[in-house]
């Protein structure tokens, strides 16, 4: 009967992994036809053969990025090639001469400011948690936060959303999870105060990567799309606006969680378990060290970031320090190298690659032209985009939709095109309705602790306040101040 069954699971599995390549196949091939259909309905005498392939480019990233036919990354790599065989194949009749200048910067993509600034973020990521500072940090966090059950969640959301500012939000909530289990497993699996500490957790680590340039590729999505327009916004100038809207998010988020689960509860206690190795060991007094050189490297990163107007240089160079300084001291090593998310990396040279594209065979300019002849309310176009960013970003990857909304975005306020960028990178931070949503939902998720139900409370609450805002914040501060 045993062996049966188990032949009957692994027959499921096949037929099911078979049943998944089919629908990627036909969804792959529909939005092809989609593509295709909405260009040919869009196809203006007024274009030219350029903004033609972008167009229809666009369409089709956009149908591959909310489908997921093929992986999110492997769109941003297609981008790539699409873009460098059709304007090759395009300028070699109209500009043979110059056909390589017309593509280049498409491949530059790949050095992008943004993209040392990422890279940057995770090498600092990976040190920390190699040398095990993050959970040094959320105890010491933790353990000054009493029993009252509200205050014991507002230390544990603040500490996630910080951490997620210089830390993969992803990894922030794998590590935040992690660190609360031998907690968690002392209750009941279905306790309110697990489910907010749970949905906390998830919530906060997504929020807080609004609060710094490496903290969400949306952000750096918006600055990059912003920097090519003329706008220069650097470290110092989003954390300006993206620090405090983390932290009035993530408060705001823990206040609706207390409000429903954890209202009347007294006392609760967090037992740590704490490793103390004796402090004759030699290999223990070598973490100490490798600790200390990250949280210096750590400071010094920040510190030049933070002061990049004084001393004049860029954020992408100074990312640099960290990846010279924590590879050259072993700290990370080429293991870890490969380990890092490079398919993020890709995902979001892509989208600079199409956005530049948009701007530069000047599709962009050529609807700008169309929407000038009417007469849109600015802050009614503002609000619809950021509810749309909030839509979509819990149907598809945030990245996948500011790289889409952000380009559209500084089309249509053409004469004010920093408020879209911004609204749009933020607000892509504050989709957590479904399970699927975010990376963090997902890993909270997975414990077997929460339902689907669960985030729909805090999603649907925070994805009607959030852009809400955000978007005062921003229009108060660029339009009206």
């Amino acid at each position: 009967m045993s062996d049966s069954r188990g032949v009957s699971l692994k027959l499921m599995s096949h037929i099911q992994k078979v049943v998944d390549v089919q629908s990627r196949v036909i969804y792959f091939l529909l939005c092809i036809i989609f593509s295709f259909g909405l260009t040919y309905a869009m196809y203006e005498p007024g274009l030219d053969q350029a903004q033609i392939y972008v167009l229809f480019l666009l369409f089709l990233a956009i149908g591959l990025w909310v489908t997921e036919a093929i992986p999110p990354f492997a769109v941003g790599l297609m981008v790539f090639g699409f873009l460098i065989f059709a304007m090759n194949s395009h300028y070699s009749q109209v500009d043979p001469d110059n056909v390589r200048s017309h593509y280049i910067g498409y491949i530059n993509s790949w050095s992008s400011s943004v993209i040392w600034l990422m890279l940057g973020g995770f090498f600092i990521a990976e040190a920390m948690s190699k040398t095990q500072l993050d959970k040094v940090v959320f105890r010491i966090s933790i353990s000054r936060m009493g029993t009252s059950p509200t205050m014991v969640l507002l230390g544990l959301m603040l500490t996630t959303s910080l951490f997620s500012m210089i830390m993969s939000n992803t990894a922030t909530t794998a590590m935040m999870v992690a660190s609360v289990l031998p907690f968690l497993n002392t209750i009941d699996k279905n306790a309110p105060m697990s489910k907010a500490i749970l949905i906390g957790i998830a919530g906060a680590a997504t929020i807080g990567g609004m609060g710094t340039l490496i903290g969400s590729p949306p952000n750096a999505i918006a600055v990059e799309a912003l920097n090519n327009h003329g706008i220069d916004i650097g470290f110092l100038e989003w954390m300006v606006i993206g620090f405090p809207l983390a932290l009035i998010l993530t408060v705001l988020f823990w206040y609706l969680l207390t409000r429903k689960y954890i209202a009347r509860q007294d006392k609760i206690v967090i037992a740590i378990d704490e490793d103390i190795p004796q402090t004759d060991d030699e290999s223990y007094r070598f973490e100490k060290i490798k600790k200390r050189i990250v949280i210096g490297v750590l400071c010094l990163t920040l510190l030049l970031w933070l002061t990049e107007k004084l001393h004049g240089i860029p954020a992408s160079v100074v990312s640099l320090l960290p990846i010279i300084l924590l590879t050259m001291t072993g700290i990370v090593t080429a293991d870890d190298v490969r380990k890092l998310p490079w398919d993020t990396l890709m995902l979001v040279a892509g989208g600079l690659a199409l956005g530049l594209s948009i701007k530069e065979t000047g599709l962009a300019d050529f609807y700008v032209e169309k929407i000038a002849q009417f007469d849109l309310n600015f802050i009614i176009l503002v609000l619809l985009f950021a509810f749309l960013t909030v839509f979509l970003s819990n149907v598809m990857s945030n990245t996948a939709t500011a790289t889409v909304l952000i380009p559209l975005g500084i089309i249509l306020t053409y004469q004010n095109p920093i408020v879209l960028p911004l609204v749009i990178g933020l607000c892509a931070s504050t989709a957590l309705f479904l399970p699927i949503s975010t990376p963090p939902n997902a890993i909270a998720y997975s414990t077997g602790r929460l339902e689907q139900k669960d985030f729909r409370y805090g999603g649907l609450l925070l994805g009607i306040l959030g852009p809400l805002i955000i978007s005062a914040i921003v229009l108060i501060t660029f339009v009206f101040l």
